[in-house]
């Protein structure tokens, strides 16, 4: 059976976007396959005790800045720290990556570029019409897909992430699962290609 890991992403993430490329060149090269569920991310914090940005203490704001300007500036990667449209709902565009992974597209790439509308491009992630145009630019079939994200099963299937990231321990974005074991945020990559390694050889 091939290697895989439970990738559980909030598409409002800036860290999953400062991540996600290093994450997709590992699993390539060590040929682990990701499995991509999105999560609600505000209900998570809501049973596991986490705070959502707007209402962390100063202090915290503060130094998610000062740690974002690092790992730019080490990645050689510009984002937007404050976009014009942060944080909106994220639920119709982590259905579309749900009902796109389900197609056999390429999903990754799509959440990709949903990440980057959001923290490079001052795009609203959370409009029906901004997102359809995301479709087209990755080349995938905007009407149809953005009318089978309301699907219930997919809503279901989303809802089903959530609740499982819950009683995993999951409690952030992104976490990466693999043989049960948490890693939390795109700075605990390198230990999660060791782990991988490792675990290869046995």
């Amino acid at each position: 059976m091939k290697p895989f890991i439970d990738y559980y992403v909030w598409l409002n993430s800036d860290w999953a976007y400062l991540g996600a490329e290093r994450f997709r060149t590992i699993c390539d090269e060590l040929d682990v396959q990701i499995n991509l569920k999105p999560v609600d991310l505000p209900y998570v914090y809501s049973q596991t005790g986490g705070i959502v940005l707007e209402k962390r203490a100063k202090a915290r704001q503060d130094y998610r800045i000062a740690e974002l300007k690092r790992w730019t500036k080490k990645l050689g990667i510009n984002i937007n720290f404050a976009p014009k449209y942060m944080c909106p709902n994220a639920d119709l565009a982590s259905c579309l990556v749900i009902v796109v992974d389900e197609a056999g597209e390429d999903a990754y790439a799509l959440h990709e570029a949903i990440l980057r509308a959001e923290w490079v491009e001052e795009r609203d992630i959370s409009s029906p019409d901004e997102l359809q145009r995301i479709l087209k630019e990755q080349g995938l079939d905007e009407t149809h897909y953005l009318e089978q994200a309301n699907n219930q099963n997919i809503v279901a299937k989303y809802k089903k992430y959530t609740q499982e990231a819950i009683e995993r321990g999951v409690f952030g974005s992104p976490f990466y699962v693999y043989e049960d074991e948490l890693f939390w945020g795109q700075d605990r990559l390198g230990m999660l290609r060791e782990t991988i390694e490792a675990s290869l050889r046995r």
